[in-house]
């Protein structure tokens, strides 16, 4: 009976430490440095070949939504991080694909239009789809514009998928890395003079997340080596869908 006892009250234990610290990302970050290259290319029959790993670890965040005594950053790497290996677990569900468009464009399900509204998330009391993660989630909750280079949407012009997980602990580093790994890019920014520059259509898209405390120009000058300025000429470059996969 004492044993028994001890045993509850362990687990009660474990528990609320879970509660308190948020949850592993270990494993993901494992595959992502098996499977993703310096480049944020995937390798997709390799990562294919352990989905049963990032099936677990997706069932591990579904299973442990985040709580109000979880720290703000525990939250923010925990949406980032289920955003990103759900949108892979998407392209393994449907690869081999050329786009993650063709996803939405080719299966034909009721009220879905899109890949970002298949509900297939099973985090809360109902169903999500990657829109409600990044727009109902991520971006009303947490006021970070860096999150635009933090979430992969698996093409070519989107940010490219780090290869280590988001964490807690680093997280501001890590988002200040992506930005400038995304700006620094010349196939989706180029900032080579101060008074023009083609940057990638997310600053279109969400520009309103980048300029509430400041102009696109300076929000962009702090992750850029050349500084634009303040009424640059912006041309938005075009947005290329396909899949980003090592080749």
């Amino acid at each position: 009976m004492n044993r028994i006892i001890v045993l509850a009250f362990a687990l009660l234990f474990t528990a609320g430490a879970m509660g308190q610290s948020g949850v592993s990302h270990k494993s993901f970050d494992e595959l992502l440095q098996k499977y993703v290259d310096n480049d944020g290319l995937v390798n997709y029959k390799g990562l294919g070949s352990e989905r049963p790993k990032l099936k677990e670890y997706l069932k591990l965040l579904e299973s442990n939504e985040p709580q109000s005594s979880w720290t703000d950053d525990q939250k923010l790497a925990y949406w980032i991080n289920a955003y990103n290996a759900f949108t892979l677990d998407l392209i393994l569900e449907h690869y081999p694909v050329k786009s993650i468009k063709d996803i939405g464009a080719t299966i034909k399900i009721p009220f879905v239009n899109t890949p970002w509204d298949i509900k297939f998330i099973n985090i809360g009391d109902e169903p999500k789809d990657l829109n409600n993660i990044e727009h109902g989630i991520i971006r009303k909750e947490f006021e970070e514009p860096r999150i635009h280079f933090a979430l992969v949407c698996a093409a070519i012009s989107c940010p490219k998928l780090q290869n280590r997980a988001y964490l807690p602990e680093t997280l501001d580093a890590q988002l200040t890395d992506a930005a400038k790994d995304f700006l620094s890019d010349p196939s989706k920014n180029e900032i080579k003079s101060s008074s023009k520059a083609q940057v990638s259509k997310l600053f279109s898209w969400y520009r309103g997340d980048f300029t509430k405390k400041t102009t696109l120009e300076e929000y962009i000058n702090q992750y850029t080596e050349v500084k634009l300025e303040k009424r640059a000429r912006l041309d938005y470059m075009d947005y290329d869908w396909a899949l980003n996969e090592q080749k």
